[in-house]
């Protein structure tokens, strides 16, 4: 690499397919119909925002601050609590994952992705912020 040191490039998806990637997240948090479930409105209200608790990462730096971010908005952690809990059979695990499912839809839908550690403003449906100029 001619002595030069490989860092992360704030690349971002553009056009109809990040488009099609935030109607991807709508569709999820839609699709999340807690009340068929049956489910509490007070653990949804009171766990729907908890994802965010990630941001505390930040404390430490922006590297440390997109791990915990990434881990707390991929899809990989509540897909897990939703095999967990369909295979013990247990409502409030289901619960759980479909209130993070939720959270993580609606974050997408308004086009916070996931982050790269040049910052938090740098994500993967494109920059955030209130410096990022916008074009009509």
């Amino acid at each position: 690499m001619n002595g030069a040191i490989a860092t992360e490039t704030a690349g971002a998806v553009s056009g109809g397919l990040r488009t099609l990637l935030r109607l991807e997240g709508l569709t999820l948090f839609a699709g999340m119909f807690y009340a068929t479930w049956g489910g509490s409105w007070w653990i949804y209200a009171i766990l729907f925002l908890a994802p965010d608790l990630s941001f505390a990462g930040y404390l430490a730096g922006p590297r440390i601050g997109a791990i915990a971010y990434n881990a707390a908005h991929s899809y990989m952690a509540p897909m897990a609590l939703v095999v967990g809990g369909f295979s013990i059979g247990s409502p409030l695990v289901l619960s759980i994952a479909m209130i993070w499912l939720a959270h993580i839809g609606i974050d997408r839908a308004l086009g916070y992705g996931l982050k790269y550690s040049t910052g938090f403003g740098f994500t993967h449906l494109g920059r955030i912020g209130k410096d990022v100029i916008r074009t009509p």
